[in-house]
């Protein structure tokens, strides 16, 4: 078990006296699990499996991941669930792999292309110099595949049934962008910043201003605040851990 906080240090002990169990964690009174999302699962699929193992009613997330996405998942149990807010307005980190010359209906891999273009002309110069532009506070449009609602629909099923409706802008920061390989048509990133950024909307972006277009191919949240994804769970991991001891 990876995560510190759900497995303490137990000092060494002589060979002739047996380590004291493992105590079962309170989950009513509140836990915060750090889960390494897998791929092909939505975050509610993950609060669901974890609140079967828990035994508890009170089950949320601090901040939606797509279903193709990785990494850091911040689940809450119990009275845990007051932070949800709290945890949803730290930093958050991603690495992310954008393809550029092609769109997609959904800005990411998932999508159906809409549209390719040629990137002969493009120089990796091009691409960092555009890439950093993005840095600082910006004005972005959600996609139409998102759980936002609009005169009270969810947007992406609006999106599957082919309407596409005006989303205002909305702000958000965009606390640094390094560009850490180009190996065109594919250029993968790490993105700092604050709540409410879609990645998939800054890819497209990224795209449109350099004149090709651009999906988001790949996605790993690497960190929110000081929950990091090296320290993450699995959740096949967690639910062998708190099965056995439930």
């Amino acid at each position: 078990m990876r995560n510190k906080v759900l497995n303490p240090t137990i000092p060494s002990l002589p060979t002739t006296v047996q380590p004291t169990p493992h105590p079962k964690l309170d989950f009513e009174a509140g836990i915060i699990i750090n889960i390494d999302k897998p791929v092909g699962w939505t975050s509610f699929d993950v609060v669901k499996k974890i609140r079967n193992v828990v035994k508890v009613k009170k089950v949320g997330h601090a901040g939606t991941l797509d279903p193709f996405a990785t990494g850091v998942l911040l689940i809450c149990t119990g009275r845990a669930t007051k932070k949800v807010n709290e945890l949803m307005s730290l930093k958050k980190v991603y690495r992310a792999e954008i393809e550029l010359g092609k769109t997609t209906d959904s800005y990411d891999c998932t999508g159906k292309v809409t549209s390719s273009h040629s990137i002969n002309d493009l120089d990796e110069a091009r691409v960092r110099e555009v890439s950093a532009q993005f840095v600082g506070e910006i004005d972005q449009i959600p996609p139409m595949f998102s759980a936002l609602k609009q005169n009270g629909k969810r947007l992406y099923k609006l999106a599957r049934k082919g309407i596409t409706v005006d989303r205002e802008p909305r702000r958000v920061c965009i606390h640094d962008l390094q560009v850490l390989d180009i190996d065109l048509p594919k250029v993968c990133i790490e993105v700092v910043c604050s709540r409410g950024t879609y990645i998939r909307a800054l890819a497209s972006d990224i795209g449109k201003t350099l004149g090709c277009g651009a999906y988001l191919k790949t996605l790993c949240r690497t960190r929110i605040g000081r929950y990091r994804v090296e320290d993450a769970e699995t959740v096949s991991g967690f639910t062998r851990m708190h099965t056995c001891r439930s």
